[in-house]
């Protein structure tokens, strides 16, 4: 009998594609499976790290002002925030706003920050718009003013754009914002197109404030201070035979001739029957206007000048007002004293008050009067 071909297993010789996973194949899983982790864990932790250390507070430092523009993006105002020294990280800080909706309600204005402030310190300023208060200026308008002066008052005060300013007021534009300021007629001969539409009073404003907003306001106090008139003074303008324009013309006349409030009624008065009877109104007021420097009595030659506000040489006003009228000048123009007066002479006896006549040989004899009245 002939020997078995087969083999007990045992019998086999070994074969290593047939040996099983041995223990170095198991080392190696678990040092790639090990790696991996520790590496999402660096990669994790890094991140994290990063992240903490970006949004947690810079070294603490001055206060500095830092201005967050009207129109300007939270997030774009995060780098400003980074280049002041008050985040680290403008980056980061942008994603953190986003993810806590936080931006919408920041607003604009010059804030006082300081590095060491955290980050929801920061926003809750941000949010209670906490603005320093803007730098202002203080003027006050004297009642009879004009332009010039205007502009002048205001360079006193700090205001650096004079020459801004009355440009302004004679550039051909509207202002939606004032009602009086609708009624300036489009006339080329007006010497300052905003002439006497801008209320004398005292006003505060903000130092940086274009020439615009500045008479922008004044014209809105204009538009206040008639509100406060009986409610029919716009009857009493076809009542007199005027425009607004006009009477805000003559409120000037008056405002310039006139210092006791309770002849101002009178000269308005004496104004419109000079005006009804085509008699040149002859105010020396009007040539003063178009002098560089007021001259305390006017010469002959100054009579002369030829211009279309000199009521020496033209009948009828001239082409609008000549200064910012008080209100009481404007109540005079609208409700003028009803008198049979055309002529009147200051007393020199230091009063300012009139003397007034119905007839030239009666203005003369007060001429007379009044000189005998002169202080030596």
């Amino acid at each position: 009998m002939s020997p078995s071909k087969h083999r007990p297993d045992n019998d086999w010789p070994a074969n290593e594609d047939m040996r099983p996973v041995g223990p170095s194949k198991a080392r190696i899983t678990f040092w790639v499976i090990t790696s991996l982790l520790s590496l999402m864990i660096l990669i994790v932790g890094g991140t994290y790290l990063y992240i903490w250390n970006g949004l947690r507070p810079t070294s603490s430092g001055d206060t500095v002002q830092v201005e967050l523009k009207k129109g300007s993006s939270p997030l774009a105002f995060a780098e400003v925030l980074e280049d002041h020294g008050i985040i680290r990280n403008a980056f980061l800080f942008k994603y953190y706003l986003r993810y806590k909706n936080e931006g919408p309600r920041f607003q604009a204005g010059v804030y006082e920050l300081h590095p060491g402030m955290n980050k929801q310190e920061i926003i809750d300023k941000l949010n209670a718009g906490e603005i320093l208060p803007a730098e202002t200026i203080r003027f006050t308008i004297p009642e009879g003013f004009t332009v010039e002066q205007i502009a002048d008052k205001l360079a006193e005060a700090g205001y650096d754009d004079k020459a801004g300013f009355i440009a302004a007021a004679d550039k051909d534009q509207a202002w939606p914002d004032a009602d009086a300021a609708k009624n300036v007629p489009k006339d080329g001969k007006l010497r300052h197109r905003l002439e006497g539409y801008m209320f004398p009073e005292t006003y505060e404003l903000p130092k940086d404030s274009k020439p615009e907003a500045i008479i922008d306001r004044m014209l809105q106090e204009t538009d206040r201070k008639l509100d406060s008139l009986p409610e029919n003074w716009d009857d009493a303008l076809a009542e007199n035979g005027v425009n607004f324009h006009q009477m805000l013309t003559i409120a000037s006349l008056v405002e310039r001739e006139v210092v006791v409030d309770e002849e101002r009624p009178i000269v308005a008065g004496i104004i419109y029957n000079r005006l009804k009877k085509g008699m040149p109104l002859q105010i020396d007021a009007t040539v003063q206007y178009l002098l560089d420097k007021q001259k305390e009595h006017l010469m002959e030659a100054d009579l002369q000048v030829d211009s279309p506000y000199n009521t020496y040489k033209i009948k009828g006003l001239p082409p609008g007002p000549i200064a910012s009228p008080s209100l009481k000048s404007i109540e005079a123009a609208l409700f003028p004293a009803k008198t049979d007066y055309y002529y009147y002479v200051t007393k020199k006896d230091g009063s300012q008050k009139h003397l007034f006549a119905e007839t030239l040989k009666q203005h003369n004899q007060n001429i007379a009067k009044s000189n005998q009245m002169a202080t030596p």
